[in-house]
């Protein structure tokens, strides 16, 4: 059989509440050249059987279980090895694409010849429900572009790996910000993240997830700068307090714009 176009990473864990939202979100894409790779990280829910049964009738779809919770790099790592594709996008077991999603960013890549992009996305609750929040992505965006503005979001990133080497793609052993970590490798190596200003995809904000404690999300940076990057003090000072502003005002606007909802 012929290798698909689009390999389609997704890690889960714990994920029965959304995953299957998740994955119909991809079988609803305009593009049906995809194989979809789930490498679930022990889930002690009924996460590995909503996969299962949805790979009984979808031979696109496949489910990669791992022997023991290993977090949430192992785990793409893990679909990363198993991909066949040419491009490799990511998508949380979480989150969302709209259906146009893959079809308009590899027509998008294609015209620019790019081999790294990220799409914009909007901001979702935990129900679905949109915050009121969109984020749009830079025309071009490189390595200490990232540091400073901090706007690629793991949904919206797609790769071509017949322009950059696959290995570029492999997480580093991180529990937190190993995407990140990631995307500055791909930065680093020389190829900038092109933007798409269209939203084709929602980041679903989960109360008591990883990325919602932000005490912690805030250590995760300054280590990802420090540790992982080494970046000198200084630099690391001024990408953090850049990192910190932003984040106050996503905060601010959400909830902002959140409240006029509620009052209408």
């Amino acid at each position: 059989m012929m290798a698909p176009l689009v390999s389609v990473i997704m890690p889960s864990y714990n994920s029965e509440r959304h995953i299957r939202e998740a994955i119909r979100s991809v079988q609803k894409q305009t593009l049906s050249d995809w194989e979809l790779l789930v490498t679930d990280d022990c889930s002690t829910d009924s996460t590995r059987e909503i996969v299962a049964d949805i790979a009984e009738v979808d031979s696109r779809v496949h489910l990669l279980p791992l022997k023991e919770n290993s977090g949430a790099a192992a785990a793409r790592n893990h679909s990363l090895a198993h991909a066949h594709g040419r491009y490799v996008a990511y998508l949380d077991s979480d989150d969302l694409w709209y259906p146009e999603k893959l079809e308009r960013q590899i027509a998008f890549m294609s015209d620019y010849k790019a081999a790294f992009s990220c799409c914009s996305y909007e901001v979702i609750g935990e129900d679905g429900v949109p915050l009121g929040r969109t984020v749009r992505m830079l025309d071009k965006c490189d390595y200490m572009g990232f540091l400073t503005h901090n706007l690629l979001q793991t949904v919206g990133i797609m790769a071509d790996t017949s322009r950059m080497d696959r290995k570029l793609l492999i997480m580093p052993a991180m529990r937190r910000r190993q995407d990140a970590a990631t995307w500055l490798q791909v930065l680093k190596a020389g190829h900038n993240c092109y933007g798409l200003s269209d939203v084709l995809c929602a980041y679903r904000r989960v109360e008591g997830s990883l990325s919602s404690n932000k005490a912690k999300a805030a250590q995760g940076v300054w280590r990802l700068y420090r540790e992982v990057e080494h970046l000198p003090l200084h630099t690391s000072l001024y990408c953090f307090a850049r990192y910190a502003a932003l984040a106050v005002w996503k905060r601010l606007y959400t909830e902002q714009t959140s409240g006029k909802k509620g009052r209408q």
